[in-house]
């Protein structure tokens, strides 16, 4: 009888505990109909598909000039301080970067680079089934946000390669959107309008709709791109960054400027222990040295007339840049500049391109150091000629 039991329960109990491990953990209805992707490949990853190092980085629009020395100095004589925590409202930093830019210190939220401040908003303002508008091209990091908290993205088409900010606003009209996320200067473009436009379309944003403008670039624009926006307007947050311009991108420093209200709404929800404190350490030192920003700036307009000049070489044109990065039109669609950005990468020459039509007629090259630029000069005409086969 015993073995009978036994033999009449034990597939039982496996099926159950079959069950059991299969519902472990027990994910939201959203989480499971997601697919699992991350919004860039990094170069890491396609060395090690690959097993070989990229000769030239030249793709994530990293500063490869560097920190200012006096960050450098700062990650060196605070580097025996990682023992504790980063102070969690970022006060020093907050204090330098409110003077910088004539506001309140109560205006000014440091998170972990833009990518983390547009998480916190997105999970600020987003629940299921509310309607975000973007350009469909335009940083995918901000999509991956909205998706991951049930959002429904509504894009609207690049025109002529510049982010379209009134068609923008009346998609927001049309869908009753609480988020409108604009870049400029943009990515993947790195085209740029005027402070004055921005402005002037502002006046028909939608009620309860904030617009997210995303300034990650503005060191290297002109004057003219920044708009003229009073702190106190409700309307509206800025981000920038430390990453570009101020060349710390592994360090993971990024803010944002806005109405009080909306800055103090961010303590409910992120990451308080999230900035390390020696990067803020360096974000303070990078933030006071005004002379190597300038030289900085110099040195990527330099980088971007000389990527103009190696894609007119190749019979190539550029769209105008105000960021450290050129679109470079391959001439076709997108089909060949695949091949064109397959074929330098073989070549190990690392580049991205934009992903969506008629955009991805462009790989997107990185203003780097000479010697990288060099390396992609050399490579260009053989990745032309062998995507042509």
């Amino acid at each position: 009888m015993q073995y009978l039991l036994i033999n009449y329960y034990l597939p039982i109990m496996i099926y159950l505990l079959y069950l059991n491990v299969m519902t472990y953990p027990r994910y939201t209805p959203l989480i499971e109909n997601l697919p699992s992707s991350v919004p860039f490949v990094g170069p890491e990853s396609q060395e090690r598909e690959k097993n070989f190092l990229f000769e030239a980085r030249l793709g994530a629009n990293e500063n490869m000039f560097g920190p200012s020395p006096k960050a450098l100095s700062a990650l060196k004589k605070y580097s025996d301080e990682q023992w504790m925590y980063g102070d969690p409202t970022s006060f020093e930093l907050r204090c330098a970067l409110a003077k910088k830019h004539k506001v309140s210190s109560d205006n000014i939220v440091v998170g972990e680079g833009i990518d983390g401040l547009l998480g916190y908003l997105v999970r600020l303002l987003i629940s299921v089934g509310d309607n975000v508008v973007t350009s469909d091209g335009a940083y995918p990091t901000f999509n991956y946000h909205v998706t991951g908290f049930g959002g429904n993205l509504h894009k609207v088409p690049y025109s002529e390669d510049h982010e379209d900010i009134v068609s923008l606003i009346k998609q927001a009209q049309l869908v009753d959107a609480k988020l409108i996320y604009f870049a400029n200067p943009d990515n993947p473009m790195g085209t740029h309008v005027s402070g004055i436009k921005i402005c002037q379309a502002l006046e028909d944003l939608p009620k309860g709709c904030l617009f997210i403008l995303d300034e990650a670039y503005s060191e290297f624009a002109p004057a003219s791109s920044l708009p003229d926006i009073e702190i106190s307007d409700t309307r509206v947050i800025r981000l920038r960054t430390f990453s570009k311009a101020y060349g710390m991108a592994g360090a993971r420093v990024g803010y944002g400027m806005a109405e009080e209200s909306l800055i103090k709404s961010f303590e409910k929800i992120r990451n308080h222990f999230g900035m390390n404190r020696v990067a803020q350490k360096a974000a303070l030192e990078a933030l006071n040295d005004d002379q190597w920003l300038s030289e900085m700036v110099k040195k990527v307009e330099n980088g971007r007339q000389r990527i103009y000049v190696i894609a007119e070489n190749n019979n190539l044109k550029s769209i105008p840049s105000s960021t450290n990065f050129v679109a470079i039109d391959c001439g076709k669609d997108g089909s060949f500049a695949k091949k064109v950005l397959q074929e330098l990468i073989s070549l190990g020459i690392f580049v991205r391109m934009p992903f969506v039509t008629p955009q991805d007629r462009c790989i997107r090259v990185s203003v780097g150091e000479d010697a990288d630029l060099d390396k992609f000069e050399k490579a260009l005409p053989e990745a032309l000629e062998r995507a042509s086969k």
